[in-house]
């Protein structure tokens, strides 16, 4: 590409991203959308929602970034027109709390559930539910909603394990309603600048992606208060437990500090790391399965000894994962909760590379190609948002555009953390048939992980 058509390219997509407000195209009086990730134009769905008409919300599971969802969508919720409708836990102190927090925003009166069945069942015209439950409840709670007519939004990261993703993706497909993965970094407008700039021809061809989400916690990360409500007469812990295969006596501190044990979450690969899978697989312009995923995860500081009456962690202290895709295209992905210095946040391609590091997509040029490619810095992006990606969940509902961290990117990143834990847990290198959906060491023998697969699940 000369310098020339690439700056005039450049200019025009930059200024429409910038007053564009969103990930995707603008929305035509048409009505069509265009995707963000794989730019189709898609036609609003039969039963999506009016511009104009309310949204109403119910909220699953209001524990930690599932409380949060509630007070994001009070704050906003004139701004997108919803309403919380209803608030379910197992917990009667945080039901309580969350319907108290819904009652100075939106809703008076709304109504309170100890068994998300119950809210699924009677609350017939809810439009959508925000799942915010522990990781093992994902699936059940998300395709009961979806088979119910509701939309979701549900946290990172989609699911427990890997058989259950597919669970959500078919019940998306056959339902046709919006789902969308909490990873608010989707919604962040630089990543789908790169995978602009990618798409045009910009550096080349992609070859290496890179990035880390880094902490230093010296009493153990997730090792959060215990708070003196939470008691066997306040929690349903047989509820919360489910369908675990390795169940505990009542614990508050399985309950608060849920993400360390591997029955209920895989840790860093669960928590942090969607934060940059998400991102970096929507900068690609064209997020795929693995091919193959490898992942290595150590505890070098035994950091869980420095907080008092908690537990030894399952989980890594330090998680790497590597992935390969069908493109040629290798993943480098590191997460820690002992260090917190970072990788460089990079995209390398053949000709040029772009550094993805702060609010801004930085292009330099590769040596051998700096006299056809002009390095280049984009305008600074607003800084990633919870409610941003709230309100993109609200206007795919209401446009029937693909939400940016939607099903189709979802079962991907999903793909590469179920097989990043099954090779760390299982000491293999794990391969990947999207055809089969099956996941097999390198002898083709099928690896399967779920509940009841390992002692500790």
């Amino acid at each position: 590409m000369s310098k020339e058509n690439q700056a005039t390219r450049s200019t025009t997509r930059r200024s429409f991203i910038q007053k564009s407000g969103t990930a995707a195209a603008a929305v035509a009086a048409t009505g069509l959308a265009r995707s963000p990730i794989y730019g189709q134009n898609q036609a609003p769905s039969a039963n999506v929602i009016g511009a104009n008409d309310k949204i109403l919300v119910g909220h699953i599971g209001v524990g930690g970034q599932g409380g949060r969802h509630v007070r994001d969508t009070q704050t906003n919720h004139v701004a997108n027109n919803v309403q919380s409708v209803a608030v379910c836990d197992v917990s009667k102190f945080r039901t309580n709390m969350y319907a108290g927090h819904i009652k100075r925003g939106s809703n008076p009166n709304p109504n309170q559930y100890d068994d998300y069945r119950k809210l699924i069942e009677k609350e017939k015209d809810i439009d959508a539910i925000f799942v915010g439950t522990v990781d093992h409840w994902h699936t059940k709670i998300s395709v009961a909603a979806l088979e119910a007519g509701k939309h979701v939004y549900c946290e990172k990261p989609m699911t427990r394990y890997l058989d259950e993703a597919w669970e959500i993706y078919d019940a998306v497909k056959k339902t046709k309603k919006k789902f969308q993965v909490g990873a608010q970094g989707g919604s962040d407008l630089k990543w789908h600048e790169a995978a602009q700039m990618i798409k045009d021809g910009e550096i080349g061809k992609a070859v290496m992606l890179q990035g880390s989400y880094m902490r230093n916690a010296p009493k153990g990360e997730w090792n959060y208060p215990i708070k003196s409500w939470a008691t066997k007469e306040d929690i349903d812990w047989n509820f919360w437990l489910g369908h675990v295969h390795t169940k505990v006596p009542f614990s508050p501190d399985h309950y608060f500090r849920w993400r360390k044990y591997q029955p209920y979450c895989s840790g860093l690969l669960g928590d942090l790391m969607p934060h940059k899978l998400h991102p970096y697989m929507i900068a690609t312009g064209n997020p795929e399965f693995p091919k193959r995923v490898a992942c290595i995860g150590s505890q070098p500081c035994d950091t869980d000894k420095n907080t008092p009456g908690t537990q030894k962690r399952d989980v890594p202290e330090i998680t790497q994962l590597i992935a390969e895709f069908p493109s040629g295209t290798v993943m480098h992905i590191t997460s820690s909760t002992v260090n917190e210095v970072g990788t460089q946040e990079m995209i390398r391609g053949q000709q040029a590379s772009l550094e993805m590091s702060g609010n801004k997509v930085q292009l330099t040029p590769e040596r051998p190609f700096a006299d056809e490619i002009d390095a280049y810095t984009s305008d600074a992006f607003k800084p990633e948002t919870v409610p941003a990606h709230h309100a993109d969940w609200y206007k795919s509902i209401r446009t029937g555009k693909e939400p940016n961290c939607g099903i189709d990117l979802a079962i991907r990143v999903q793909t590469v953390i179920s097989m990043a834990e099954m090779s760390e847990r299982m000491n293999v290198m794990c391969l990947f048939d999207e055809k089969t959906r099956k996941v097999t060491d390198a002898a083709g023998k099928e690896i399967k992980m779920t509940y009841g697969t390992l002692p500790r699940s």
